[in-house]
């Protein structure tokens, strides 16, 4: 017998689709809404669920290759090694796939593309920029190398995280993020575009937050952007639990079955909520077709974009031994999971950033090497890392290179009581009694973790909130062993930060200093390479933002390097810090991101010279909080925030890395839309320099980037050579709120060359044909202003927060203007200003 023709390889997708809907029935599509996809024993369909994490490798899994963070892998500016570290990824999600086909899906949640606006996102680490250039093209080479290059078969299904406007953690399923057209298009949009439209990505997840006054998942750009991009069709996941939120946290609409049902007709594909169960799910899909509020035709159209996923993951092909129509991905075996060490280290490599280097580096092999700090014997895992199938920190691979002594630069406490009895540990649980000792971290914010010296496992707080001492680190969804200490003149109580139960009060015995411990190692030295950083699941992670960026151990910097000044500081870290002035009395600063199971051998190799630094920064390093605007204000133009509009002097630029060689940028020219330079290493090491091409739009209308990417080359070279490099110019465009659309304005460009945002080795002014751009006139939609102060975005409407409050359109002709009840129109040349007479006045249009 003949197999059904959604069996058939040979038919085209919408064919194998249509045939494959025409046979369910009404009852199995709704089920199939649901993230967790049932069986459907009669047709031979297997369950499926979309989602498995793989931001840098395979996580939640197990064992398996963890390359660095991906703020790490984007400070390579190398695409073609992101593509491979996302090739890699979906090998070995394949072999997850084959061990288990149906608890492993490959539908991966990766890569994340929302551009790094704000360094105190918690979930900082997971993007790649704050350009959204830069970002397009990380997420772009990732999603490729996860997808594979056959024309009909995917190796995984990418899907981007997470659209739209989300870089912010604190309440995040209720805050709406104000995005008005130039920076929606200019700044937002270009991150998911860039994968969509290149055909790396096939899948997006919407974000938490409203845009707008709206829920990002009901966003009318789903359909109106996302999809017209897409070359063969885009599915939407929803995020964990966000469909439920429509109707409940965020209040948007009275019903579930009516937020379903705007869920739907918006462009959702798939809802994941409420973990394994879809009876919510299914009860309001039903209840909203039978009220009226969704067609049938809708629900098929969703399901159909996610049965469309799996066809084209092969799950219903069987071999044919005709090459042209098999799968080559289904050979993948799990003996692939874990076997991409050497890939680990390159990318651990490429990731380490030479901040800072006064001729105190590279270090010369058999010195006397203090090693000194929390970061100086530990590899980190984070919320999306994999399991790490071995770990190398920095002390142990420094000690191929040099004589070690080493501090872990914390303070060894004990905990005793009013009637003199000492908190103790035994086998995990945690009474008054034998004395124990706990290493005491102080990360900042007024947050402890306790690790008890015994059994080296941390405090924490068990369901029941009893304490116990099992974690062999902090980590979790809820970090349970975080505290909060409390002094009440000697008396120290622990405030538990997830149960909210208090411990104590307790005397604290300091046992070991530990500032004055690593003072003496590093006295003893002939340098120090001092390791601090940041624990992912601590104070900046998702669910929280930081509320500082200065680094919180700057007291224990201090003291090392007084008592040795050839201290080279290492961070390790998820995200750009500040280190009030202590900058400038380091001789060396290198900084990576948690780089995976190869970080040590990475920063180590680099440290002695082994190979030459190349990473770049892909954010900016701000001296202080006080650079940064509230962490809501996601319009950077207004703000002047990210290189892009930063006037300040930052601590280190969007851009900045050195090297141990020099290299001279000379004869930069631009012809048909493309800037070509001559590159030369002028030192004696054998280095890649990362050449960054920038412009300037010295003629335009509106307030522009005052400098902006267009585009990158990462070139490695000998001493002497020479390589000519040719850099596109594609991104002179603005939005232009006049006609709505992107345009080119007609008039001097500045185009410039250099190591980074402001390390510019070469300049040009270019004249560039393009539009000229007439006064305004006629109706003006209010999210079409030119400057505002005191509103906020609600759908298509400007709402004014308080009296005075206004917004501005310049550049109009002349001509009477009438404004909605509760406003002024006043005429300042040729700008309109309307002004609210009390908060709370809404306009839509100004006639």
């Amino acid at each position: 017998m003949a197999p059904l023709p959604f069996r058939d390889p040979g038919l085209p997708v919408d064919a194998r689709v249509s045939d494959l809907l025409g046979r369910l029935t009404d009852e199995e599509k709704v089920a199939l809404l649901h993230q967790h996809q049932p069986a459907v024993p009669r047709l031979g369909l297997a369950a499926f669920h979309t989602g498995m994490e793989a931001l840098h490798g395979v996580a939640w899994l197990g064992p398996a290759t963890v390359f660095p963070q991906a703020v790490g892998l984007a400070s390579s500016w190398d695409t073609e090694l992101v593509r491979r570290v996302g090739e890699a990824t979906g090998v070995e999600a394949r072999g997850f796939h084959h061990r288990d086909p149906v608890a492993h899906g490959l539908n991966v949640w990766a890569p994340v593309v929302n551009p790094l606006r704000d360094p105190r996102w918690g979930r900082n680490e997971e993007g790649y920029s704050e350009d959204p250039t830069l970002t397009a093209a990380m997420g772009t080479a990732y999603a490729r190398g996860l997808r594979g290059d056959h024309p009909r078969y995917l190796r995984t299904a990418p899907t981007l995280k997470h659209f739209l406007g989300y870089n912010n953690e604190d309440d995040r399923c209720v805050t709406s993020s104000d995005l008005r057209p130039r920076v929606l298009h200019e700044y937002e949009l270009p991150c998911f575009r860039g994968p969509v439209e290149a055909g790396a990505a096939v899948a997006v997840m919407p974000s938490y937050n409203l845009v707008n006054g709206r829920p990002a998942h009901l966003s009318p750009l789903i359909e109106e952007e996302l999809r017209t991009w897409a070359p063969d069709g885009l599915a939407v996941v929803s995020d964990a639990y966000a469909p439920s939120n429509v109707a409940g946290l965020q209040g948007y609409l009275p019903t579930q079955a009516e937020g379903h049902a705007a869920l739907l007709n918006a462009g959702l594909d798939s809802f994941t909520d409420q973990d394994a169960d879809p009876s919510l799910m299914i009860e309001s899909v039903t209840t909203a077709i039978k009220d009226g509020l969704l067609d049938r035709a809708v629900v098929d159209r969703a399901v159909g974009r996610v049965l469309a996923l799996r066809f084209r993951l092969g799950e219903f092909d069987a071999p044919t031994g005709d090459p042209a129509l098999d799968n080559p991905y289904a050979s993948i075996t799990s003996d692939v999971i874990g076997s991409h060490g050497e890939l680990a280290l390159e990318a651990a490599r490429q990731a380490v950033v030479l901040l800072r280097n006064d001729s105190a580096l590279p270090f010369e092999r058999g010195a006397r090497l203090a090693v000194i700090g929390t970061h100086a014997d530990a590899v980190f895992e984070d919320w999306y890392s994999g399991t790490l199938p071995y770990r190398v920190t920095v002390r142990r691979a420094l000690e191929d290179f040099a004589s070690v002594s080493y501090s872990e630069a914390v303070d060894r406490i004990a905990l005793r009581a009013a009637d003199g009895r000492y908190l103790g540990v035994r086998g995990g649980v945690v009474a008054m009694g034998e004395r124990a000792l706990f290493d005491r971290f102080d990360w900042g914010d007024g947050v402890w973790t306790l690790r008890d010296v015994g059994s080296r496992r941390y405090l924490g707080v068990a369901e029941d909130g009893s304490l116990v001492a099992k974690a062999a680190t902090p980590g979790g969804w809820d970090v349970r062993e975080l505290f909060e200490p409390r002094f009440d003149g000697d008396a120290l109580v622990l405030h538990n930060k997830v149960h909210g139960n208090d411990t104590g009060p307790f005397e604290v015995e300091l046992v070991v200093d530990g500032t004055a411990e690593a003072v003496a190692v590093a006295a003893g030295a002939d340098a120090v390479v001092l390791v601090l950083g940041n624990d992912p699941h601590i104070n900046g992670r998702e669910t929280q933002d930081r509320t500082t960026v200065r680094l919180p151990w700057l007291d224990l910097v201090r003291a090392v390097r007084e008592a040795n000044p050839k201290t080279v500081l290492v961070l390790v870290s998820s995200y750009p810090y500040a280190l009030d002035g202590e900058e400038e009395h380091l001789p060396g600063i290198v900084w990576t991101a948690h780089g995976g199971q190869e970080q040590g051998r990475a920063v180590a190799e680099a440290l002695f010279g082994a190979y030459s630094p190349s990473g770049r920064l892909t954010q900016t390093w701000y001296r202080s909080d006080d650079d940064l605007p509230d962490i809501l204000d996601y319009d950077i133009i207004r703000a002047r925030s990210t290189y892009l509009y930063f006037t300040g002097d930052p601590l280190f630029p969007f851009g900045h890395g050195l090297t141990y060689t020099t290299f001279e940028h000379s004869g930069l020219e631009w012809a048909d839309g493309v800037a070509r330079l001559s590159v030369t290493n002028t030192g004696d090491v054998a280095a890649a320099e990362v050449v960054q091409l920038y412009s300037a739009a010295l003629d335009s209308r509106v307030p522009q980037p005052v400098r902006r990417l267009q585009s990158f080359r990462r070139v490695l070279l000998a001493p002497g050579e020479t390589a000519v490099v040719d850099l596109p110019v594609e991104h002179l465009w603005h939005w232009d709120v006049t006609t709505g659309r992107r345009v080119v304005e007609a008039g001097r460009y500045e185009l410039m060359a250099g190591a980074s945002s402001r390390d510019i080795r070469s300049r040009l002014v270019v004249d560039v044909p393009g539009e000229a751009i007439g006064p305004r006139s006629g109706p003006l939609r209010a999210l079409d202003f030119d400057d505002c102060d005191g509103v906020r975005l609600v759908d298509d409407e400007v709402v004014f927060t308080r009296e005075g409050a206004w917004i501005s359109f310049h550049d109009v002709t002349p001509e009477p203007r009438t404004g909605p009840p509760g406003t002024r129109v006043s005429v300042d040349g040729t700008s309109l200003v309307l002004t609210a007479d009390a908060a709370g006045t809404r306009v839509r249009e100004v006639s």
